[in-house]
């Protein structure tokens, strides 16, 4: 096994802005993984409140790169585990290595994953796409620029309801709201029965990540489904989701892969949690992965690449919400220029 990486710094279309700050470019690592002659990419975006930059990836990497290598390869659940020992404080970095290890498996294969876990992608729900925050003018003006069956709006304002208010005067689209983690309690129970009125179909993380209390209450309470997003990092909290939530939102950077995340949308699905993975504002590579596995979701978010000015990678295509992945070997992405590892 041998391993390279690049670091990329991709420009949104638009600054990208949730409750928690703004940013103008995606920051991100992107490893290559070959063994004997055949190539597999993953990938993982650094976010600011996750304290894990590129270059602690970078960092962790180069210092362990010698023993990434001297895996005997032969499929990635075992690589995933090997990893995971080897770098137990740093998902992040497990999860492109771990991504780019099924990307080798599904060529080595000669197959894509969605095919390999005998999956049907006819059967993937539409993915959304994200309306970051902004003001109503410009929120509204996003959403019409990209007709879409399906937007997250990304709330946490002191106008929450004024924006979707708006919003839904010009679409008749499935909305989603996103509070990352912004509401009290109070503020929760006084918008959800407002946000049923206008049409949102779910709202995700609505309190702090850590208010247990509270979303047993909310979830007793809410006249919405509500989806566990920072609350639910890794396998150990699916099951703390049970009875404070009525989904889950897996992010395959915050839970370390593909791996870990195909069994917690078993565990999930044995506990009668609703399922959604969701998109870090990843390339097409990590968006890719989640593709794949999107038909053994109830929500999915991967519009990514349609967030950002530029990509690194080709290979996976959106039809109005639907996702077209490539029939190409593994994940299906082309790097557009190989020369960033050499």
């Amino acid at each position: 096994m041998k391993v390279a990486y690049t670091t990329i710094n991709l420009p949104f279309k638009y600054p990208f802005t949730i409750s928690k700050g703004t940013k103008t470019h995606q920051p991100s690592l992107v490893v290559q993984l070959e063994n004997r002659g055949i190539v597999g990419y993953g990938e993982a975006p650094a976010i600011t409140y996750y304290n894990i930059p590129v270059e602690k990836m970078v960092a962790d990497l180069e210092q362990k790169k010698l023993f990434v290598e001297k895996f005997a390869f032969t499929d990635p659940e075992r690589y995933w585990h090997y990893l995971h020992h080897l770098y137990s404080q740093n998902n992040f970095l497990v999860c492109a290595l771990d991504i780019a290890a099924w990307d080798l498996y599904g060529k080595i294969r000669q197959q894509p994953l969605y095919k390999l876990w005998d999956l049907d992608i006819e059967t993937a729900p539409a993915t959304d796409y994200t309306i970051g925050i902004d003001t109503v003018d410009k929120m509204v003006a996003k959403m019409k620029e990209k007709p879409w069956p399906v937007y997250k709006i990304k709330l946490g304002t002191d106008q929450d309801i004024e924006i979707v208010t708006a919003l839904r005067k010009h679409t008749d689209a499935i909305l989603r709201v996103d509070a990352n983690a912004a509401w009290t309690v109070d503020e929760a129970l006084a918008k959800l029965p407002v946000l049923k009125d206008l049409g949102v179909e779910f709202v995700e993380q609505p309190l702090a990540k850590d208010d247990w209390e509270g979303m047993k209450r909310l979830y007793n309470e809410s006249p919405l489904p509500l989806i566990a997003d920072e609350s639910c990092v890794t396998e150990a909290d699916v099951a703390k989701c049970h009875g404070h939530f009525h989904g889950i939102n897996i992010k395959l950077t915050k839970c370390s892969g593909i791996t870990p995340a195909r069994r917690m949308i078993t565990q999930a699905r044995s506990l009668d949690l609703q399922v959604m993975v969701g998109c870090m504002n990843e390339s097409t590579i990590g968006s890719a992965a989640i593709a794949h596995l999107s038909p053994l979701l109830d929500y999915v978010d991967v519009d990514g690449p349609l967030l950002l000015a530029e990509d690194i990678a080709t290979g996976l295509q959106y039809n109005h919400g639907q996702i077209i992945c490539s029939d190409k070997p593994g994940l299906g992405v082309e790097i557009t220029d190989l020369s960033v590892f050499a």
